[in-house]
């Protein structure tokens, strides 16, 4: 297992400086992470600095409540393409799929699907918040809006990534075979990561990944 490549490398705090993204950066490209996962701010920084390696630069949309208008969320999505965004991670809205709107979740996800032109995209559905038919439904929309992941938490909440719910996930995405499932809230061991990925994550949302990874290194697994 090539760990480096399941972690989005992450710093989302409201008080990060460019300082703090400069050092994110240089630590993705030295361990090879999936991806750098900034606010919009600071996507056209972080993809100056990582030109010309395989890291990939990602932002969130709609972050943390996910209770933007369609319209500000395709914006933010198109700026940070313009920008020179790779992947982005939107946060689902959760009252319209508490209240059964599934149409118009459907048609959220599927407008910033358009508006990144080709770009990863990762929903964010907070599972902490939602229901077991809540939670299933959830992967039936982003599958349906043709999204590539579907995202536990934004970490911002009580909720955090658990093994249960990203097996109740994978089970769900491999039923409609549709997309891949991103664990993220809380994931600060390596033993916690193994887990996740053990459970049927394909991707990882930290802001401990190089602790993650010196972890691993002394446990002998890397």
């Amino acid at each position: 297992m090539n760990l480096n490549e399941y972690i989005d490398h992450t710093n989302l705090k409201s008080s990060a400086t460019r300082f703090d993204i400069e050092k994110l950066c240089t630590e993705a490209a030295y361990w090879k992470f999936a991806s750098v996962c900034v606010n919009p701010i600071y996507v056209p920084l972080a993809s100056g600095l990582l030109k010309g390696t395989d890291v990939k630069v990602c932002t969130v949309i709609g972050f943390p409540l996910g209770a933007n208008s369609v319209r500000i969320k395709m914006a933010e999505a198109e700026e940070a393409c313009e920008n020179g965004c790779d992947e982005y991670d939107m946060v689902m809205n959760l009252a319209a799929l508490k209240e059964r709107r599934y149409s118009f979740v459907v048609n959220e996800i599927a407008a910033v699907k358009r508006a990144i032109r080709g770009g990863t995209l990762k929903v964010i559905i907070e599972t902490g918040l939602l229901t077991e038919h809540e939670k299933d439904m959830a992967v039936k929309l982003v599958c349906e809006a043709r999204a590539d992941f579907v995202k536990t938490c934004t970490g911002f909440t009580e909720g955090k990534a658990t093994v249960k719910d990203v097996e109740l996930l994978k089970k769900n995405v491999d039923l409609f075979e549709c997309t891949l499932v991103k664990a993220s809230g809380g994931i600060r061991t390596y033993e916690e990561a193994a887990a996740l990925i053990e459970a049927g994550a394909s991707r990882l949302g930290t802001s401990s990944g190089v602790k993650i990874m010196q972890q691993a290194i002394d446990a002998g697994a890397i």
